[in-house]
Parts: C-alpha cells; structure tokens; sequence
C-alpha cells in the first residue's frame, strides 16, 4: 500500500521472518554466540529462551544458515505439537530418512544408525527445536532417548531447544530433572535496549529502500521503544502501522506525534479522533502523489573542518561588491523556467555521468520519479545515494552531486549537477546562461537541501553479515584496512575483529553502528580509500575535478 509511495522494495516491518532483514543486536550476538559455542564443543543440550517476539526464530535460522552445510547435518523443527512418535518421524523426515510405516523403535534405530554413519565421517549433527515450551512431557523423554544415541567419547546429536520461558520452568520440574540436568547452555534472550531499537529500526528501513526512504525521528522512537519494550515483533507491528499514518497525512518523516496515533491503534486504544483520521485517510489514497525522497543525514567527519551553512554564507558576504551579480537569482530562475524537469535531469546526471565513464542518457528520455533516475543510474553501473542537509554538510562530504532545485511559481523539479568547489564559487553542469558557476548565496537560493550522490560499488559487497566467509568478506576487510581502523589478517572470516572495524569507521562518520557495510557505510569506506578513484568536489592539492 505504501511501498511505493516511499520508494520500498518490500514491507520493511513484516511480523514473518526474513533472512534479508535479519539484525544481530548485542543480545542476538551473545544468543548466537552460546548456541555456537555449545554445538562447536559438542555439549548435547542447547537452550534458548525469551519473550514472545524476542527474536529467538531468527536467531535459530540464522545460526542454521551459517553452519558450514559440508561438515554440518542439520534440521529445524517448527511445530512440536506432535506425540513422541511423530517427533521421531518428522526428524527422520528432515535428515532425508526412512519414516513411513515405522514404529517407534524403528524409527529410532535408522537415526542411530544415520548419527554414527555421520560420526564416521566427522560430520556435526544439530536438531533445532522451536516453540518448545509447547513439548508434552512424554515428547521430551523422547528427545532425552535421543540425546543418548552416543560414542564413548561424543554426542552424535546436538539438540537446540528454543521457546518461551516457560520453557525454563517446565525444564525443572520434577518428572523432568534427567533432562534438565543434561542442558550445559542456558541462554536467554532478553529485549533490545534503546539503541538497539534505534539501529533496528534504521537497518530494516535501509534494507527495504535505501538511506533514509522514511525517517522516525528520536522522539518517535522512543514512543516505539516504550511500548514495544524492545521486542522486534511489537517493535515491527508499530512501525509498520506509523508508515501506514504517514503515507495517509504525505509525510515521509515520521513523528512523535504520528508515533504515538500508531501505537494507541496498535495497542487498542483507539480514539475517536484517531478513527476519523483512519477514515478520512483512507479515501485519500486514491489522490496521493507517489514519490520516494531518500536522504542521508550527514555528520561532522572527524578530521575534516566542519563548514557550516553561516561559514559559507559569511565567506561569500566578504567578496568585494563589485564582484557581486545583483541579476543572477532572476537569470537562474529564468533559464530554469526554459527547460523542463526532464531535460534538466537528465543534463545534470550526464555530467556527473562523465566522472565515472559511463554511457550518457539519451535526451529522449523521461525522467519523473527519483525511481527513473536510480533505474537509469543502475544500468550503468552507478548507485545514487541520497542526501539531505546544508551546503556545508554537503562539502563535508566532499562528492559530486546531482541537487533537486525548488523553483517558486514552477511546478514539478529541476536538478542540477554540482562538479566541483573552486574557492568560494560552486562549479555547476550544465551551465545556466552561460555562467558555469555560482556563488554559496545563489546556490541556496533554489536549492532544496537534497541531492543525490553518484556511487559505484567497486567491490560487489552486498548484504554482508558477522559470521559469513568469502571473496566478498576478503574485499570488504581489504577497504577496513585501507582505513587503518582493521589491523587483523585478511582471511575473507567475517569475524569479530571485522565487526569491531566496522562499528569504529561508522562511528567516525556518523553512522548508525550495525556493525554491517550497509550502503551508506560502503559509499564512506569507498570514499574514504585510495584503492579505487573516486570523484572529488576538491580534489587532494587544491586541484579541481574535471
């Protein structure tokens, strides 16, 4: 419903787990790392625990999906509301084993007999359980029989319990201590503190649609963050219900205000005021215009002189006047008026288009949305990330951009490129009458305070995560250690060490720590580099792009 309105891929807040959303809080790392620990070390029985939505489904997929498939057999059980003898059956169905017709002790002899063949030849068995708070007693006993298909020496089964914390208490009763006492790790998974939730919320809706396609400001989160109480699901629902309110009132940043409606929706307390907005709303779907502005809110980079909107201002306030173009906003608004959004688009992104080498657009083309614009720079290669912020930010940044214009009294946008910064005059493309450069005053004039900046990921990394190997993880430690901030070995092991390098480059920049290389940390680590060319507003030396 609003997906396309704010420039998502897919629903960034869905209650059903997606491998592509997944995000390790600290507490997710630690759940992970005991569930690693206790199955690397062969210990037999796993548990984990936590409140309902807490995460646990995802962390035991996720665990499953990173175990190495060539050393590793493993299933997961989804639904434990089965007798002893369908348990059997749907494990043995799971390994690829016989099961149909069956008895119990059957069933249990051709998995004896498939955990020593796999014994044999140094493979690691794990059976996940989930949802096993709901186990009947007599269904534990079976897996307690199961947990002693053994060596002399070693488990031939590593058995992960997750569920509710009733799952605890029922593991101590009394007619249960032999299981009980067989569990050597415990881990139980507790709720995103506030700045997890934080980067919860900023990682999911960067992985749905880009930087910054919707924003929750700090006040809304915190809203969030008090009702939900940190659990991901309640965290979701809400979320997804805020984005539900923007979409209806045209406000891609949401509030404390939009916040708190979505939460007393969500939670039942829906006031009369906030079912007339409901109504209201929704028939105004049929008229809202789609549009999808992402932006990136840049910090101060360390090391770098911060140049404030007021310092530009107050360096071009002191040229002498006789350098002053009294004329220029009524030229610039004219020449603007001439072209049209297409045509304006497209000029300005064939000359961004030239830094990279890239094919130009051809002048025929229609440029409407920024969609048009992020399709076109992908057939050729180019990411656009977006931003938003003041022209001194934008210099901090210190890369060519493709700015929006606003235009009083024209409708739709025009753009214009930003090339270079030669002393205290903006180069622009294409020239406007003739002038191929602006001052800071006529520059913020019409400009809207969003740009989009050209990218090209070098490297192929995408959707990277801790504990994942490869090419791709060795090109990534390659650019952590460009930056000095990664002084391990390269060993394309996504380890901790990796992570550690990561979360210290996104606190440099400003970046909301995740500990993963999501588009915004790549476009800085490319940028920040000497390994690859990269388009500068100044370049190294005082010498000019171009």
């Amino acid at each position: 419903m609003y997906c396309d309105y704010y420039g998502f891929k897919e629903r960034p807040f869905t209650v059903t787990p997606n491998p592509r959303f997944v995000f390790l809080s600290k507490n997710h790392k630690e759940a992970f790392a005991h569930l690693l620990y206790g199955i690397d070390n062969h210990a037999g029985f796993i548990v984990l625990t936590g409140e309902v939505g807490a995460g646990k489904t995802t962390v035991l997929r996720t665990l499953l999906s990173q175990l190495d498939n060539t050393t590793v057999r493993s299933a997961l059980i989804l639904n434990p509301c089965l007798s002893a003898q369908e348990l059997l059956r749907n494990i043995n169905q799971e390994f690829g084993l016989v099961w149909k017709g069956l008895n119990s002790p059957e069933l249990l002899d051709a998995l004896n007999c498939f955990l020593i063949a796999e014994n044999l030849s140094g493979h690691t068995v794990v059976l996940a359980i989930d949802e096993a708070q709901n186990l009947e007693p007599q269904v534990l006993e079976q897996i307690r029989l199961i947990s002693n298909l053994e060596t002399e020496t070693d488990k031939l089964i590593q058995i992960v319990l997750a569920g509710q914390p009733e799952l605890a208490k029922l593991l101590r009763k009394p007619e249960l201590r032999q299981v009980g006492q067989r569990i050597t790790v415990h881990y139980h998974l507790n709720a995103l503190d506030f700045d997890d939730t934080r980067a919860y919320i900023e990682h999911r809706l960067e992985v749905a649609g880009g930087w910054r396609a919707a924003t929750f400001t700090r006040a809304a989160m915190k809203k969030v963050f008090r009702y939900s109480g940190g659990i991901p699901r309640l965290v979701n629902i809400s979320c997804d219900r805020a984005l539900l309110i923007g979409y209806i009132e045209d406000c891609r940043e949401i509030s404390g205000q939009i916040a708190t409606r979505a939460v007393a929706e969500v939670g039942g307390k829906r006031s009369r005021a906030g079912i007339s907005w409901l109504v209201c709303g929704m028939g105004l779907f049929a008229v809202l215009a789609v549009a999808g502005v992402m932006y990136i809110v840049p910090q101060e980079i360390p090391g770098k002189s911060p140049l404030t909107h007021q310092s530009v201002t107050a360096s071009v306030s002191t040229m002498p006047a006789e350098n002053a173009e009294a004329d220029m906003p009524i030229i610039i608004q004219k020449e603007l008026e001439r072209i049209s959004e297409t045509d304006s688009a497209v000029d300005s992104f064939n000359a961004l288009g030239k830094f990279w080498n890239v094919l130009p657009v051809l002048s025929k083309t229609v440029v409407k949305t920024p969609w048009d614009l992020d399709r076109l720079a992908g057939e050729r290669g180019l990411n656009l990330a977006p931003f938003t912020g003041s022209l001194g930010q934008l210099l901090q940044v210190d890369s060519p951009a493709l700015l929006k214009l606003t235009i009083p009294g024209i409708s739709g946008k025009r753009y214009l490129a930003l090339i270079a910064r030669e002393n205290d005059r903006f180069l622009i493309a294409p020239p406007l009458h003739g002038h191929t450069s602006l001052s800071a005053v006529d520059l913020e004039r019409f400009w809207s305070g969003r740009a989009y900046l050209p990218w090209k990921n070098f490297s192929n990394i995408n959707n990277l995560a801790p504990g994942m190997r490869g090419e791709a993880v060795t090109r990534l430690q390659q650019l952590l250690f460009d930056t000095g901030l990664y002084k391990g070995a390269v060993t394309g092991i996504y380890d901790r060490e990796t992570t550690a390098a990561i979360i210290a480059f996104q606190a440099a920049h400003g970046i909301t720590k995740t500990g993963r290389p999501g588009k915004k940390t790549l476009f800085f680590l490319y940028h920040a580099g000497s390994r690859f060319s990269t388009p500068r507003l100044v370049k190294q030396g005082g010498e000019q792009p171009g």
